[in-house]
């Protein structure tokens, strides 16, 4: 009699063992989340994650979210930014079907799954600065020679030269290519003295800037020198990404 309770008993345990261990695994992957809302993936998140691209832009965070040390919810939170928080993007990597930013949040560095964000416009306050008088200023300035890192007119590389035209029309605007075009926003039919952004020239994503002067034509400094473009060079024709306007 004690041995067939026993047994049963043993069964019994199994059975218990098992059956718990089956609903662990069933409980569904959770997405990166935020603290006040969580969603539930449809894939399980790969381990492989793809090579890091360059990507731009201004988001705002449409929840209180994890921001981690590399892409995927398997690495360590290193801050968590509050629901509205401005996150400005530097980068971009897969991880299985999902999508991640590395970007600038709360004075850190980090990752956050790119459904958490929400893209935005960082308008500025509106400066007097006359559209031909940025024209003018960038058209003086053809004949440069172009040098990599330039801001001066000894050699311009483009954003500095962009910097320099605007601040001689009385506007104050970022060194880098990317913070203008993250400080920019985009219009559909261009107007002269707004900004004219290529893609995948020397590097991927967002990677050179010039300044609309009308007539399909634009200034920049590139190549040799500071000089004026089309917009149907066999080139940068095939560069062009946006027109942006501060």
């Amino acid at each position: 009699m004690k041995k067939i309770f026993f047994t049963l008993l043993t069964a019994g345990s199994l059975l218990f063992a098992n059956s718990v261990t089956d609903a662990q695994a069933a409980q569904p992957v959770q997405n990166e989340i935020s603290t006040s809302q969580e969603s539930t993936v449809s894939t399980i998140e790969q381990v492989a994650a793809s090579k890091a691209t360059a990507k731009s832009g201004t988001f705002k965070t449409k929840y209180t979210s994890n921001v981690r040390a590399d892409a995927g919810t398997k690495n360590k939170v290193i801050t968590v930014a509050k629901k509205g928080s401005i996150a400005t993007a530097t980068h971009q990597k897969k991880v299985g079907k999902s999508t991640w930013y590395k970007v600038k949040v709360n004075g850190k560095s980090g990752w956050i799954l790119s459904t958490l964000l929400t893209s935005t416009t960082v308008k500025k306050a509106s400066v007097s600065t006359s559209s031909s008088a940025v024209v003018s200023e960038a058209l003086a300035l053809k004949g440069i020679p172009y040098k990599f890192g330039g801001t001066t007119t000894a050699g311009f590389d483009c954003s500095g030269f962009i910097q320099y035209a605007f601040k001689q029309a009385g506007k104050s605007v970022s060194r880098s290519t990317l913070t203008q075009y993250a400080e920019s926003y985009t219009v559909s039919t261009p107007q002269p003295g707004d900004l004219v952004f290529f893609a995948n020239t020397y590097r991927a994503g967002i990677s050179h800037v010039g300044i609309y002067i009308g007539n399909n034509q634009f200034v920049h400094s590139g190549g040799a020198k500071a000089e004026v473009k089309s917009m149907n060079d066999p080139y940068w024709g095939k560069k062009f990404h946006s027109f942006k306007r501060f």
